[in-house]
């Protein structure tokens, strides 16, 4: 998303992203994963991701895909190497809610939805192109 920032801009929309944790956590993922050319605002109590229909992956599935990904790639897979990167990803782990899926939403300039994507699972997610397309068709 930070990559495609400018042309995401250049629509006119703008990128709002909300994340199920609170500010805090947040706070310190900018610190370690940023900077982000947006902001970045935390739902902690998960009300709004509720609101808008985001899932929660069943345990059991999330814990079979981590074990086929760590299969796969090893740890690496959901580990970053670099030391702050781990230590704030392993704390997500402990205290974070992991298993709530995502969400993309287009909202004209009256709040009317004219598109979305409801992620299913981690991998789920709507594609950059995809997106920067329905803001190019409104």
């Amino acid at each position: 998303m930070r990559e495609n920032y400018n042309e995401i801009n250049e629509t006119g929309y703008q990128t709002v992203i909300v994340a199920p944790s609170n500010r805090e956590y947040l706070e310190q993922f900018v610190e370690v994963f940023g900077p982000f050319p947006y902001q970045i605002y935390g739902d902690p109590k998960r009300k709004l991701f509720r609101k808008m229909g985001n899932l929660t992956m069943p345990k059991w599935k999330l814990l079979l895909q981590a074990v086929i990904g760590f299969i796969k790639h090893g740890k690496k897979a959901f580990i970053p190497d670099d030391n702050a990167k781990k230590k704030l990803v392993q704390t997500a782990m402990k205290t974070q809610d992991i298993y709530i899926q995502g969400s993309t939403w287009v909202f004209n300039n009256k709040g009317k939805v004219i598109w979305k994507h409801i992620d299913t699972e981690p991998g789920d997610h709507a594609s950059i192109r995809t997106i920067i397309n329905v803001l190019r068709k409104h």
